[in-house]
């Protein structure tokens, strides 16, 4: 038995180590929404308390994407060790170091807060590091978190490495005032050239200076440097047409061969989801361009899995399919008679096949017609995960609404649908598009304006 007085003392018994320079003190819900975010604070410190390993330790039994990161940090955690003590800290691959407090800290938190909350003994972490003189900022997903930290004088932010700018955010198409001379000459075949920085696949407006009504449309090609009539200006895709502007550019980005990957971004009744269905439709069942195609939703925020469900996987996924369902409905048969046979019909050809988001990792999906609904629920490495199982000659629609978002850790800047369609918009196979008016009804159109 080994001599007590040889034994090294608890970390918890020992004071804080001397941290110099800025800190960054993560919360578990960074870890989860990116697991990558060790390496995204340079050669600052980040500090992990206890409570974090706990809290990953819980969810490492998840079968879903925040299970998933939880293992894949602690793998990374244990590979810093190296025989190093993390309570004295560890390098960081690309310079900073890495501590793990194991330290109680509850005497720093004021009467009145609850001591069993993990978030709130994270907190007292920081006022304990804070106290001693260091420059701390809490970093948190979750908003009351950083209200309480500020409440107790600590300076916390949101985790901003996959925001997006959603004001800047381009919209997929531009609008240009040329000559009406330039005008005819473009519906003549003849090149235009206008004095703007154009992105591959953008939509162009040319407009007349003298007579706004005087107008043509194109899309620039990035291969050619020349903005291109549009070819599908005229298409009805499974009898569907475009009702303005912004959908008839998504129709064309969704028609063309060479764009592998289309971003729809809009509010509700704008027709994202009734397009990109049509679209599919016309090019799986009409023209055998695509085996065929797989719809897939955010079951729950995060991809939850569906396993607590009752049911075949096919019988859970079927309330959560719906609103896909009703807009099948309404293009095989607008008149809504016999509307529901028609629409089994397609499942049961194959024609459509319906997936959950957690189930497509680890496919290969080639040439098929992938459509990603509600894309605004994904992190922006869910979103990876899906596009990544992309095979040959398949094509990958993300559609969604970044104000309408289910995911308590994602907001309009931050998740995965901005994400990929500001990432991906220099790209020759992407195309984007951000449609604006509601066409659903009157009272759909009035509801999104003014509530």
């Amino acid at each position: 038995m080994a001599d007590a007085t040889n034994r090294v003392p608890s970390p918890s018994s020992q004071p804080l180590p001397t941290i110099t320079g800025r800190i960054f003190l993560i919360d578990t819900n960074v870890l989860l929404h990116d697991a990558d975010s060790l390496a995204a604070f340079g050669e600052n410190n980040v500090v992990l308390t206890v409570d974090v390993l706990e809290e990953l330790d819980r969810f490492k039994r998840e079968n879903d994407e925040k299970g998933r990161n939880a293992r894949r940090v602690i793998r990374t955690i244990d590979g810093l060790r190296d025989g190093r003590p993390l309570s004295q800290g560890v390098e960081l691959p690309r310079g900073g170091r890495l501590y793990i407090l194991v330290h109680n800290f509850l005497k720093y938190l004021p009467e009145g807060m609850n001591l069993g909350a993990a978030d709130n003994r994270i907190l007292a972490a920081a006022c304990a590091l804070s106290d001693g003189g260091a420059n701390v900022t809490f970093v948190t997903k979750d908003i009351n978190a950083r209200v309480k930290a500020d409440a107790l004088g600590i300076h916390a932010e949101d985790f901003l490495n996959t925001k997006v700018n959603l004001d800047e955010l381009y919209q997929g198409w531009s609008e240009h005032e040329v000559t009406a001379a330039a005008v005819d000459a473009f519906y003549q075949g003849e090149t235009v050239a206008i004095d703007a920085e154009l992105r591959p696949n953008e939509g162009i407006l040319l407009k007349a200076t003298d007579n706004p009504k005087h107008t043509a449309r194109g899309i620039y090609n990035a291969a050619t440097g020349i903005i291109e009539p549009l070819k599908y200006g005229d298409s009805r895709p499974w009898g569907l047409s475009a009702r303005n502007l912004q959908q008839q550019f998504a129709l064309e980005l969704l028609l063309r061969d060479e764009v592998q990957l289309v971003t729809m971004l809009g509010q509700a009744g704008t027709g994202k989801t009734l397009l990109a269905l049509a679209v599919g439709l016309q090019l799986v069942a009409e023209e055998k361009k695509f085996r065929r195609i797989m719809v897939s939703r955010p079951i729950m925020p995060l991809g939850r899995d569906i396993g607590y469900l009752p049911g075949s996987k096919e019988e859970k996924l079927s309330s959560w399919m719906e609103p896909v369902s009703d807009n099948l409905q309404f293009l095989v048969d607008p008149k809504l008679e016999q509307s529901f046979d028609k629409v089994q019909y397609l499942f049961d050809t194959g024609v459509v096949e319906v997936e959950a988001v957690t189930y497509i990792r680890g496919r290969s999906l080639p040439k098929l017609f992938i459509i990603i609904d509600e894309a605004q629920n994904l992190t922006p490495h869910e979103v990876k995960t899906v596009v990544s199982r992309a095979g040959e000659g398949a094509k990958v629609v993300l559609t969604g609404d970044a104000y309408q978002i289910d995911n308590p850790y994602l907001d309009a800047s931050s998740n995965g649908l901005v994400y990929v369609a500001e990432r991906f918009k220099g790209q020759p196979i992407h195309g984007h598009i951000t449609l604006a008016r509601s066409e659903r009804s009157e009272l759909a159109s009035l509801a999104a304006e003014l509530l």
